[in-house]
């Protein structure tokens, strides 16, 4: 059975260590960059590149197809109201083997398992057929699919498999639901706030709306695997900064969480209908991210993700599902996200097998108690070596 040295083991926990302790949100993962850089290096990596958006990209073998890509990620949400944490959430404590801080859930516990496993499967595999790539990527948290779509252009080839470093408990998941921001608009017409009986309130069209919203929550579609779409209002605003006026514009955005069955036109056509129900002018479209990378490269992306699910007899779940059992100890569950993933591009519009294997438990990422079981992290890399010589033949 595949295991980790102990020598690895302690290389692996101070590496991760180092990438809790250093903020990494989203276009600020230039100095996480450098560490995974410098970490893929010292492991022997056949070549490490940066590419123009700030992904790091190393590679293990002649560089020729066939591609197996474990896909990592870098860049964390905030870590929100300093108060609700019970240690430093850049700290990166380690309590009765477990670390703490922001990202050790997911995904850093999952990028710095992937490259000591990469570490491990070139050390006792010198003659394979492929390559085996391992990518740290930017914009994770905020536009899922655009460094996938960066990194596939670019390559000769596609991969012919994708294993995702999302946080699975050590369970093997083989979806999620698809994801759309939508941005809603709602016109209203300005007035002196003393006689507000002579304009039309902006705001008060968008409670009408959202109020609807929450009503047709209950009547989404639903997906035996998946489970049902979902549709939140996560933020509005009223851009008029006088405080006596009418306000006759009111922005919000809403998540909505696309299931197996439905598609973007479904989802906004929706929310128009609920627009023409309550009588409220207004303007809905998708989301665009437009940002720079900590490199300075922008990206423009519509915020626009489908729902993927691979089936349980694909070759790629079924091998990946028997070669780490013995790492585990126990079959692992074919499961899926709650949250999204890169998956959206790389199964979800380019159609590459993919499945996700990964430490961290989903519930604890994105809170106050982030934290991973590090006998797990060790675990997980064990698996990614097992995965490398199944698929490539090592």
């Amino acid at each position: 059975m595949v295991k980790l040295s102990a020598h690895d083991e302690t290389d692996l926990t101070q590496f991760l260590q180092k990438l809790v302790q250093t903020a990494s949100f989203t276009g600020m993962e230039g100095a996480v960059a450098q560490l995974v850089t410098a970490e893929m290096e010292r492991a022997g990596f056949d070549a490490v590149s940066v590419d123009e958006m700030g992904n790091v990209i190393g590679q293990i073998g002649s560089g020729e197809p066939p591609f197996l890509l474990f896909w990592g990620q870098m860049d964390t949400v905030g870590i929100g109201d300093i108060a609700a944490w019970q240690r430093d959430p850049f700290g990166g404590v380690i309590e009765n083997g477990v670390l703490y801080g922001r990202g050790a859930a997911n995904p850093k516990a999952a990028l710095a398992s992937m490259i000591y496993g990469a570490k491990q499967f070139k050390a006792e595999n010198r003659r394979f057929d492929g390559t085996l790539l391992v990518v740290a990527a930017v914009n994770g948290e905020l536009a899922e699919g655009s460094a996938a779509r960066f990194v596939f252009e670019r390559l000769p080839v596609l991969p012919r498999w994708v294993v995702l470093g999302a946080a699975t408990n050590l369970d093997v998941h083989i979806g999620q639901r698809g994801r759309l921001e939508i941005e809603v608009t709602v016109q209203g017409k300005a007035c002196h706030a003393s006689t507000p009986e002579w304009g039309v309130n902006a705001i008060y069209g968008a409670a009408k709306i959202i109020f609807s919203l929450e009503l047709m929550r209950s009547m989404l579609m639903d997906d035996p695997f998946l489970g049902a779409g979902s549709l939140a209002v996560t933020h509005i605003e009223n851009i008029e900064r006088t405080k006596n006026v009418i306000p006759d514009r009111c922005n919000f955005v809403i998540d909505r969480r696309l299931t197996m069955g439905e598609t973007e036109a479904h989802a906004l056509a929706e929310i128009q209908s609920v627009l023409a129900k309550e009588a409220v002018e207004g303007d809905i479209r998708v989301a665009n991210f437009h940002a720079a990378s900590y490199t300075g490269k922008f990206c423009d992306e519509r915020k626009s993700y489908p729902a993927w699910i691979m089936d349980e007899r694909d070759p790629l779940v079924r091998r990946v599902s028997k070669v780490v059992q013995p790492v585990l100890g126990h079959k692992p569950k074919l499961g899926h996200w709650r949250f999204s993933t890169a998956g959206v591009y790389t199964m979800g519009y380019a159609g590459v097998p993919t499945v996700g294997f990964a430490p961290g438990d989903e519930r604890l990422a994105h809170t106050a108690a982030d934290q991973v079981s590090l006998r797990d992290c060790f675990r997980a890399a064990a698996g990614y070596v097992a995965i490398a010589e199944e698929l490539l033949g090592g």
